[in-house]
């Protein structure tokens, strides 16, 4: 289970889980916003939202892009392919690695076994896939299951 963290302005910051969330209310730096009804962890009610007391300011996310991975790919694409609509469980490099495709958020899409095993070491193009929505660099709130 996980607990959404915001900030004292009430904007959405991380996801943690529950122990995490828990060390925080003990440590009094966050307060439970919204809990889950009838459902305590010794005296705190269950948490699914924090709100931390002190406002923390987020540098570090404004004005830089998400780092890329295999997960924010995954999330990016709501865990759908982006050749045939179905259930995505790879990550499909637009230009192949081979061809000198790098690991970046405008190369990579999620894709089924099929699609992938089907497009192989080739563009789309070359293959005759066309791709549902173009890959792009998402936003910090779709990284953590907010939007």
């Amino acid at each position: 289970m996980h607990v959404l963290v915001l900030n004292a302005s009430y904007e959405p910051l991380q996801r943690v889980d529950l122990r995490h969330a828990i060390r925080m209310l003990v440590r009094e730096v966050a307060v439970v916003e919204e809990a889950e009804e009838g459902r305590t962890i010794g005296r705190y009610p269950m948490p699914r939202v924090l709100r931390l007391v002190r406002y923390v300011a987020m540098r570090w996310r404004h004005g830089k892009r998400p780092p890329w991975s295999k997960r924010g790919v995954h999330l990016r694409d709501r865990g759908r392919c982006q050749y045939c609509g179905g259930r995505g469980h790879t990550i499909d490099h637009v230009v192949p690695q081979s061809r000198g495709g790098p690991d970046t958020w405008e190369n990579t899409v999620l894709a089924c076994g099929k699609c992938n095993n089907r497009k192989g070491n080739r563009t789309p193009a070359e293959a005759g896939l066309n791709l549902r929505e173009p890959p792009r660099v998402p936003r910090w709130e779709e990284l953590m299951h907010l939007s």
